[in-house]
């Protein structure tokens, strides 16, 4: 997307759907306002997160599942599901199923590597097998085969009354082109790339001979681009203040100054770094993003809305991302 000169293509968002521990009903019905509501004001697609063990989404697939039966359009997508807590075939059937029942608007997002809290869970998830678990490329794989329709057994066939298939059931077409990797590192893009996969990036990236974010991130999508890959979705934080209440500017800046001391910094052994996040008006943030070296490089975002907002803050978030940032970067609703 050079700057001001090409329209952005595609605008989602991405939430975490944050729940009350005793309550968590609400939480969830809430989730599937806020994507309904992101049908109404045109976005193109909204995602979810991914949360085990949190009062947040833990089951993904489930509450896209509630939300195609409550949308028409709108493509709705994970960011994504850890596969070290999946079992890749019983997901494929879990993603055809949901696919097809949204009429072919699911966008699964993946990532790969041992479930965080690794030591904590393993007794639990994996009693048996913890130590031979790969947790590794070939779980995508694995998952990208049986989505394609692969066999996943040796036998087929009619027994007594019942039909075997010797393929996941049932089959989504098209499915396998919409699967996403989550990437914040060279070896991720060009794998993403090499195997067919869209990437999604964050405002998370692994540190690899810059320290600043948006070089790095640049290099991450040239890379992928370089090894065959095609889609590329950024999912920074943005936060319009267009139409919000004097209360809420005040509460949005708290958050973005308070999580501002992790910027300019790498963490833990594989160095990762942080983008800030954007408040302001429309027009300040589209000049901050048109300035952005790797959105300058895409044509399609997921704006990730901010983890600890209120129902009604979410709300004006969007409709301003709608009506005010879609607008100012080139964007025309569905």
């Amino acid at each position: 997307m050079p700057r001001k000169t090409e329209p952005l293509r595609k605008l989602g968002f991405l939430t975490i759907g944050l729940f009350d521990e005793h309550d968590p009903g609400a939480g969830h019905r809430a989730t599937l306002d806020v994507i309904v509501l992101g049908e109404e004001l045109g976005f193109d697609s909204a995602w979810v997160r991914h949360r085990h063990l949190q009062f947040g989404i833990s089951s993904p697939v489930a509450v896209l599942a509630a939300a195609s039966q409550r949308t028409s359009r709108i493509q709705l997508g994970t960011a994504v599901i850890p596969l070290g807590w999946e079992n890749p075939l019983r997901l494929a059937e879990d993603l055809a199923t949901v696919d097809v029942l949204s009429g072919g608007r699911l966008n699964p997002g993946v990532s790969v590597g041992p479930p965080m809290h690794w030591d904590d869970v393993k007794q639990a998830l994996y009693p048996d097998t913890a130590d031979v678990e790969n947790f590794g490329y070939d779980r995508v794989q694995r998952l990208l085969d049986f989505v394609g329709g692969e066999k996943v057994a040796s036998f087929s066939g009619v027994e007594g009354i019942e039909v075997w298939s010797d393929r996941v059931q049932p089959h989504a077409a098209g499915l396998r082109d919409r699967i996403w990797y989550g990437g914040g590192s060279l070896r991720s893009a060009a794998w993403a790339g090499e195997h067919g996969l869209n990437l999604l990036t964050s405002n998370v990236a692994q540190s690899e001979g810059s320290e600043d974010f948006a070089e790095t991130q640049l290099a991450h999508i040239r890379t992928f681009r370089e090894h065959g890959g095609g889609r590329v979705s950024q999912g920074l934080v943005v936060i319009p203040t267009d139409s919000a209440t004097p209360e809420q500017r005040a509460k949005y800046r708290a958050y973005v100054e308070g999580r501002a001391g992790r910027i300019g910094k790498t963490f833990g052994p594989r160095r990762m770094m942080f983008e800030r996040d954007l408040v302001g008006t429309s027009a300040e943030i589209a000049e901050q993003l048109y300035a952005h070296a790797a959105f300058q490089e895409v044509d399609e975002v997921a704006f990730a809305l901010p983890f600890s907002f209120e129902h009604e803050d979410y709300v004006q978030i969007l409709t301003d991302i709608a009506t005010e940032l879609g607008p100012e970067l080139g964007w025309s609703p569905a």
